[in-house]
């Protein structure tokens, strides 16, 4: 089993998937006595982690108002790298449990050695590995008794966006999406699969969507279309859409792109959202 803190299978998160280069899985914490705070549990997902390794164990963190906050580790870019070492990935998760939500973060880039080039990973990620690592994330939290099983959402951010519409098109236990200014919804991946916007009709859950529109990543006319493919599919969805914003306006860790006011508004609107949808 990989300690969680030096380079995890997996990582850990509130009752919702989601990623910056992964996704948060989150539901509402129906029953707390059944959660102390700060509980870390290793979790079997049952995906192996490359060719040749064991199954992959995912550490989860279970997290209420009030407690202690996550050591916090060196920045990195997190692509494959663990993303406990993440700030802004921790923040986000903290930030959900604060609102009641445990979650759960499947890291995505176990399916390659840890000193693989991040350009491999990037260029090789798969979506069906990855709609199987949301499978998994999906069923841990099912599994827990202090999660409602029909109550569970998934959120991502920039690549994680992506991730997170991919998991609404392929599991309808999914009851909510938020997409925060994921790009790429529009092309295949390494495994030559459908473009997830192609996959709008198979979405069985409502969405939100949160871009900037000073992003070129996706750029306004791409958000255009991801909104035109819900409404012809048919999903529920409500856009919302930030000037003077771009691509990762919400990441307060990087300066020349967070833009306060705008990234506190989306985040009302994220928490109202999965209260409305999930709770």
């Amino acid at each position: 089993m990989w300690d969680p803190w030096r380079g995890s299978w997996c990582d850990f998160g509130l009752s919702c998937v989601m990623p910056i280069c992964t996704a948060f899985v989150l539901s509402p914490q129906n029953r707390p006595e059944l959660t102390s705070t700060g509980e870390l549990s290793y979790v079997p997902f049952g995906i192996p982690r490359c060719s040749g390794q064991e199954n992959a164990h995912a550490p989860v963190l279970t997290r209420r108002p009030g407690s202690t906050p996550w050591p916090r580790h060196r920045p990195t870019l997190a692509d494959g790298e663990g993303l406990e070492k993440d700030p802004f990935t921790i923040g986000v998760g903290e930030r959900y449990a604060a609102a009641g939500y445990v979650c759960a973060i499947p890291f995505l880039f176990h399916w390659w050695p840890e000193d693989e080039d991040v350009a491999v990973k990037r260029e090789g990620f798969r979506d069906d590995w990855t709609v199987a690592d949301l499978t998994a994330a999906h069923a841990c939290l099912a599994g827990m008794e202090s999660v409602d099983a029909d109550h569970i959402g998934i959120v991502g951010h920039c690549w994680g966006g992506r991730v997170a519409w991919l998991g609404a098109c392929s599991n309808v236990g999914f009851q909510a999406s938020i997409i925060c200014y994921g790009g790429r919804v529009k092309v295949a991946f390494a495994d030559g699969g459908t473009p997830p916007i192609d996959l709008a009709r198979q979405i069985n859950c409502p969405v939100m969507g949160v871009f900037g529109n000073y992003a070129q990543g996706p750029s306004p006319e791409d958000v255009d279309d991801y909104e035109a493919a819900l409404n012809e599919a048919g999903v529920p969805n409500e856009f919302h859409r930030y000037d003077g914003a771009g691509h990762g306006f919400q990441d307060a860790g990087k300066p020349e792109r967070y833009r306060h006011e705008p990234s506190e508004d989306a985040w009302t609107r994220q928490i109202a959202f999965l209260d409305r949808t999930l709770k």
